[in-house]
């Protein structure tokens, strides 16, 4: 059996934070170092235009999104790195790909359903309104991601599952009209991956604005890790680690032994501000090194642009001639 091909995005909308890190960044970096693995990691800038119409901010997160993967040790001599805008074969394999998809999978797509919901809750005559089709049409797009690079398994969380489903649904749709020439991917959802809550008690989401840079600079992560939301049991009285911010981020990133240690302040009392001052020695000692490369990395866009243009043209070696494939396949051809 050959390598699987792994495939994993990451839509530039803003900052990457501890979340995201412990979620999408570490994982997929270990992956990159693996030698049975084919790893391919993009900048998700189209993705980022559903939600994202300030350019300045799209342009700055794509420069902070890649200088992420680059200073946490992104392999980039064993994986492809990219930026999907880049890639001019993705849209229109997307073209494509929709000529094939039916708008009765696009309804039933969760963040589709999400903005109907909301329209109807505020009392809006128009259940579509405000929506985009770029919303509407996004597992598209997420498809030809997918399936242009032959991607057997797509690290996602469970809310992306749907997303990888439907491209696999539509590659079936595709290869039974025009022949096998998409690989179905399967989504895989690491069971035992972070998911870490913010500021306020909620999941760490740049949409609930409680979230902690991950390279957020010395003062600004002590400020941030101070402000964690904590109950109300005095110094001495034994906490609960189950359900508490502090201990949850603290073990996404301790050792198991150094977790049983903490485990341990917290049974016998420790108070909160102690807490919260040794989970930022740890983290700030922890990121120190990235976050200088990251510093660094960040000071020198032109390198970090060197770095994914390379990695462009090691894709579109791939994908220009599979496109060429696929447009054969659907009768888009030389006439003689």
């Amino acid at each position: 059996m050959g390598k699987l091909t792994y495939l994993t995005g990451i839509t530039t909308t803003g900052t990457p934070h501890l979340g995201n890190y412990v979620g999408a960044y570490r994982p997929g970096i270990e992956a990159s170092h693996k030698a049975d693995i084919n790893s391919f990691y993009f900048l998700a800038d189209y993705h980022a235009l559903v939600k994202n119409q300030d350019p300045a901010h799209l342009h700055r997160s794509s420069l902070e999104v890649a200088a992420t993967w680059l200073a946490c040790g992104l392999d980039t001599e064993r994986s492809v790195f990219y930026r999907q805008s880049d890639i001019p074969e993705i849209p229109e394999l997307t073209w494509i790909l929709g000529s094939v998809t039916a708008k009765g999978l696009m309804n039933r797509a969760h963040a589709y359903k999400a903005a109907v919901q909301a329209n109807l809750e505020a009392g809006n005559k128009d259940p579509d309104k405000g929506i985009t089709m770029a919303l509407f049409s996004y597992p598209v797009l997420m498809a030809a991601d997918i399936l242009m690079f032959k991607a057997d398994r797509v690290p996602v969380g469970r809310d992306q599952k749907q997303h990888v489903e439907m491209a696999r649904d539509i590659a079936q749709r595709f290869n039974h009209i025009y022949g096998e020439l998409f690989v179905l991917p399967q989504a895989e959802i690491g069971e035992h991956t972070a998911v870490l809550t913010g500021l306020d008690g909620r999941k760490m989401s740049k949409s609930y604005n409680n979230i902690i840079p991950l390279f957020a600079p010395e003062k600004q992560l002590r400020k941030l890790i101070m402000k964690i939301k904590t109950n109300s049991l005095e110094p001495g009285e034994p906490k609960d680690p189950e359900g508490s911010t502090i201990f949850e981020i603290y073990q996404a990133f301790a050792t198991p032994e150094e977790t049983a240690e903490m485990r341990r302040k917290f049974a016998e009392g420790i108070a909160w501000g102690q807490a919260k001052q040794e989970l930022f020695e740890y983290l700030n000692e922890h990121l120190r090194a990235a976050r200088d490369e990251y510093n660094r990395l960040i000071a020198d866009p032109g390198h970090v642009e060197h770095v994914l243009r390379a990695g462009a043209e090691r894709a579109r070696e791939l994908a220009a001639p599979f496109m060429d494939e696929i447009r054969h396949a659907v009768g888009i051809r030389p006439l003689a």
